[in-house]
């Protein structure tokens, strides 16, 4: 009991203040408990909806897992050029010069290629037997080789009116130190056998089948027969044909060189025409010729490319400044047998190639194509038929 009425009243304010305090007390922790449950909430929420993210950007859709095909086939890329050679004057400047003086204009042309092909027109030897009642007679030093293949030449044609200038021991010796040094080479063998058949080589997954063929060749006596080393001759184009044809089967690509026409002469001469067209219906993606030292034009035959005649490339300096004009071909070439063409303009300098500037280039460009038949020639050198030219600048 309270003494007095004032000790009853105070006694009853602080019960009142316990009770206000213990729901204040209560009020808090519940709405602490409240905060704290809904922030455990939204963190959830947030996690939920940024691994939602994180799962959708590391785990693409169904459709982003399928195989994606291609809509370009492989290509290959062969670059060519003309007649080399490194004798006389050649030789001496590359003996003052260096064994790889030829190709210091190059870059890296024929290395960032697939496959380079040049025209030997030489017998690498120390020795043989020089080929009596002939004008020009060329005998080159096997010293020279290393540096061809290490600018990247990686096959020669040897289907030509000078690859016997040294005799049948300097064919063979030839064929050694070609070997020898890694460069492969067409148009001429131990036997007919081994003259007209193909090199094969593959690249990018593309098969590719190289043949050589010459029309002009001094002496009958030239000709590869059974056990005897000479030249895949190709007056009558039978057998050349029967080898392109055998070859047609396993073959995605076959490239034909062809030594033909007359010499100094801009525009080829009818065998050159009919023999194209006889190695293309026979199964041939591409002609590139040889031998008129000088260069000739395109054309175009059942979608298949001609490229006439490439010139010099590494030579003696004539009198005949067309001449002294060659170029770099360069073919992109697809497992089905469409090739696109590209001429690069040089000047065929004494025993070297060099860029032409713009200027010289463009002239040349124009000339080739005045040469060719229903072609244009690009700016940048593409070669395209006329048709297809005229289509694609349509608006």
């Amino acid at each position: 009991m309270y003494k007095t009425r004032t000790d009853r009243l105070k006694a009853m304010r602080k019960q009142r203040q316990k009770r206000l305090f213990a729901t204040l007390s209560g009020l808090l922790l519940f709405s602490a408990a409240l905060a704290g449950t809904y922030m455990i909430w939204e963190t959830h929420q947030q996690a939920n909806r940024f691994g939602h993210v994180k799962e959708e950007q590391n785990h693409p859709s169904a459709a982003d897992d399928l195989p994606q095909a291609s809509d370009q086939p492989p290509v290959v890329v062969l670059t060519f050029v003309g007649d080399v050679m490194m004798d006389g004057n050649v030789e001496k400047r590359l003996k003052a010069e260096g064994y790889d003086y030829p190709y210091r204009h190059i870059g890296e042309t024929f290395q960032q290629d697939d496959y380079t092909i040049a025209n030997l027109e030489t017998p690498v030897t120390k020795r043989g037997t020089p080929e009596a009642d002939k004008q020009y007679v060329y005998k080159s030093p096997p010293e020279a080789i290393p540096a061809m293949k290490a600018a990247g030449i990686d096959l020669v044609n040897l289907a030509n009116n000078h690859i016997l200038d040294q005799g049948v021991e300097g064919l063979l010796d030839t064929m050694r130190v070609l070997d020898d040094n890694g460069i492969r080479y067409i148009g001429a063998g131990a036997d007919a056998n081994q003259a007209y058949a193909p090199v094969w080589v593959e690249r990018n997954g593309i098969s590719i089948a190289f043949f050589g063929f010459s029309r002009v060749v001094p002496k009958v006596s030239w000709y590869a027969g059974v056990n005897k080393p000479g030249v895949a001759a190709s007056y009558d184009p039978a057998r050349a044909v029967e080898s392109i044809r055998s070859a047609r089967h396993k073959a995605d690509l076959i490239v034909v060189i062809a030594h033909w026409g007359k010499e100094k002469e801009n525009f080829p001469a009818a065998h050159q025409k009919a023999l194209a067209r006889a190695y293309i219906d026979a199964g041939a993606d591409l002609v590139v010729g040889g031998h008129p030292h000088v260069l000739q034009g395109f054309e175009s035959y059942k979608k298949k490319w001609i490229a006439y005649s490439l010139g010099n490339f590494i030579f003696t300096r004539s009198t005949h400044p067309t001449t002294w004009e060659t170029m770099i071909l360069q073919a992109s070439c697809t497992p089905k047998g469409s090739c696109q063409l590209r001429m690069l303009p040089y000047h065929a300098e004494l025993a070297q190639a060099v860029p032409m500037n713009e200027q010289d280039g463009a002239r040349l460009i124009k000339r080739i194509e005045s040469l060719s038949v229903n072609v244009r020639i690009e700016p940048d050198g593409s070669v395209r038929e006329a048709a297809e030219a005229q289509v694609s600048d349509s608006p």
